[in-house]
């Protein structure tokens, strides 16, 4: 909003006379404070920055030297313009010595071929610059009232970073200490593609020689062909928290989108004072985010867009599905998972859905499905992994993740189930959705069962370490520690009970998957989770 001067040139005082650029013209966006008419040659000390610098050249100086340091001194003072008559007052044509020096300076050297009366200009300008302040002000007062307003609403640090991107109209990204990506709102094609990557902007591409600028950068800076990116630290509790990063292409921010981050940078530090609160935010945006495609209200796509909003880049990589079995009373699943993950430094979306905790995981070309189910199987926790899928495959790969949890969930001991390896076992989770399995279950082993029950010398542990043995009744009977006639009497009772010979191969075949079928519906593995 502020006046700049390509856009004082404009001005109707101007429109009556021939304006001509003769260096600076890549500065011309630099803003005016004030106007100033000057015909001494010492003025420079007279500045304090910001003016536009109105002259007949009676200050000039007339030698090749003085012209050249003149033109120096105002440009180190902060003018940020001067405008020449070349009238014949002083000059009829721009002194060479000036267009050579502004040009080394980058400095805005201007001629009009009329005298202009300078009080116009003067007016002209200063009511204009009026005019921008008062603007300036009602922006600065809609801005606190936007920031205050999200405060008490108990915004987050994501619905910050959206409301300054909506604000500034640029993309907005902010990251923690560790360059982990916490939120992008705004975004482009290039600044998408440069998310990809983002380790690499965070780190190499604020880097300066001013020490003072290292961590609060004011000035725009890039790498290679980056977008052009300014960022504010996000202070807490007297150390750095993160940072804002802005893409706003070439040039500095305008006052109020200057003002518009430093609030923004702010309010998110006032958020983040509650540790335990700011977590849960965060914990709630997953949770929400995860149940909506559990729901099947978005699209896998839909999800992994969603999830970049939220710092979570899971986009252009394959996906895997974890489910993490609970325990009871477990309180401290979601925090496990989360730290076995963080190792990876992946991008992962986590929530607690009631009985598991799951996550989906983006996966790189070092980290297949298979790596990430031989990292998280030494955790001593009943974990289910699905197969890679991509972003449309989402919804399939839950389902695969379920089904490895439920069998994950039937073992002995903790372990994590891959679902490519589970073989006839996803029939068994199939049919447990219904009451077949069960019906098969009481079918097969219903009498042995029923004997069990009701007698203090159970028959079913005989059975399973029989058919474990393959059959072999010495190693049967040396796996029970019993002898063998008291083996040939008990497989004798088995045969009675099931009205079947244990000899028949196919027999022990229908038999062991009936056990399997027991002992995974007896761990729980036949109830349906709710999809929450």
């Amino acid at each position: 909003m502020a006046l700049s001067v390509e856009a004082a040139l404009q001005l109707p005082v101007f429109s009556r006379t021939s304006v001509h650029v003769f260096a600076g013209e890549q500065n011309l966006h630099r803003s005016i404070r004030w106007v100033h008419p000057v015909e001494i040659p010492d003025i420079a000390r007279f500045l304090t920055g910001g003016e536009l610098l109105l002259t007949a050249g009676l200050g000039v100086g007339h030698t090749t030297e003085e012209q050249r340091r003149y033109l120096r001194e105002v440009s180190a003072a902060g003018a940020v313009a001067l405008i020449i008559e070349l009238s014949g007052r002083a000059f009829t044509s721009m002194p060479t010595a000036l267009i050579e020096e502004a040009r080394q300076l980058g400095f805005p050297l201007i001629g009009i071929d009329d005298e202009v009366p300078f009080v116009e200009v003067s007016a002209q300008v200063h009511e204009l610059l009026a005019d921008v302040r008062n603007a300036e002000l009602i922006a600065f007062e809609r801005l606190n009232a936007t920031f205050i307003r999200l405060l008490l609403a108990s915004g987050s640090p994501i619905s910050f970073t959206e409301e300054l991107a909506h604000e500034i109209g640029f993309p907005v990204v902010l990251e923690d200490s560790d360059h982990q990506l916490v939120a992008y709102a705004g975004g482009t094609a290039g600044t998408d593609l440069l998310i990809k990557n983002w380790g690499l902007h965070a780190r190499v591409g604020h880097h300066t020689d001013d020490p003072d600028k290292r961590h609060n950068q004011s000035t725009p800076v890039h790498s290679h062909d980056e977008p052009v990116c300014i960022r504010r630290m996000i202070v807490l509790r007297g150390e750095a928290w993160g940072w804002i990063h802005i893409f706003n292409g070439a040039g500095p921010l305008s006052e109020v989108h200057s003002y518009a981050l430093d609030r923004a940078a702010d309010a998110i530090a006032i958020t983040l004072l509650g540790d335990r609160e700011s977590g849960a935010r965060a914990s709630h945006r997953q949770s929400s985010l995860v149940n909506r495609l559990l729901l099947g209200d978005i699209s896998g796509d839909q999800f992994v867009g969603r999830a970049l909003r939220i710092g979570r880049d899971l986009r252009d990589r394959p996906l895997a599905v974890v489910l993490l079995c609970k325990e009871p009373d477990d309180t401290a699943a979601e925090g496990r998972l989360e730290a076995l993950l963080k190792t990876l430094r992946v991008p992962v979306v986590q929530a607690d859905i009631g009985e598991h905790v799951m996550a989906v995981v983006g996966l790189t070309q070092q980290l297949s499905a298979d790596q990430l189910a031989d990292h998280l199987d030494n955790s001593e926790a009943r974990i289910g992994v699905s197969r890679s899928c991509s972003a449309a495959q989402l919804p399939d790969a839950v389902r695969q993740a379920r089904a490895a949890a439920s069998v994950a969930a039937a073992d002995e001991k903790p372990v994590t189930r891959r679902f490519g390896q589970l073989g006839v076992l996803r029939l068994l989770v199939t049919l447990a959705q219904g009451p077949e399995l069960q019906r098969y279950v009481d079918d097969e082993l219903g009498n042995v069962l029923q004997h069990d029950a009701a007698h203090t010398n159970p028959l079913l542990p005989t059975l399973r370490t029989y058919l474990a043995c393959d059959a072999n009744k010495s190693r049967a009977a040396e796996a029970l520690f019993v002898q063998r006639r008291t083996l040939y009497y008990r497989l004798e009772r088995l045969q009675g009970l099931l009205g079947k010979s244990l000899d028949a191969p196919d027999v022990r075949e229908g038999l062991a998957l009936a056990l399997r079928a027991f002992d995974f519906i007896q761990s729980g593995g036949s109830q349906e989770e709710p999809a929450t």
